[in-house]
């Protein structure tokens, strides 16, 4: 089963939880034992499992990032002014797969689903969720 998840991002950089939207296909599907893949389309976008106990975390990966990938001095950056975003996506990732336990996410106390906006803000990103049953 698939479905698909879209929301809008208000930040150039930020983390989105994704998590009930997430939760909610999953139930919808029925599945009690399987896996979920989340993806996001885009080359400037990415999914994280992260901490969502506040925000700090969150802001914590958005710096980390920004230091280490810093804005306007890649040569992509003439074509859209945009390479570091690029960059950020590519080393994050566009997906995550979680278990699907007893027709719930297999995530621990801690760990929330998140899209990583790295080119916004963005009136859609378009996350993929597909579903695969194991029993």
């Amino acid at each position: 089963m698939q479905d698909i998840i879209q929301i809008s991002t208000h930040r150039h950089n930020g983390l989105y939880d994704i998590t009930a939207q997430v939760k909610a296909s999953v139930r919808k599907s029925r599945i009690g034992n399987g896996m979920v893949s989340v993806y996001v389309q885009g080359a400037t976008a990415a999914i994280m499992i992260q901490e969502n106990w506040d925000e700090s975390v969150q802001n914590d990966v958005v710096n980390l990032l920004k230091k280490l990938i810093p804005q306007g001095v890649w040569q992509h950056d003439a074509q859209d002014n945009n390479g570091d975003a690029h960059l950020k996506a590519g080393i994050v990732g566009p997906s995550e797969t979680i278990p699907i336990l007893d027709g719930e996410l297999g995530l621990s106390t801690w760990q929330n689903i998140f899209l990583c906006e790295f080119d916004g803000p963005r009136s859609k990103r378009s996350i993929i969720l597909t579903m695969v049953d194991s029993g």
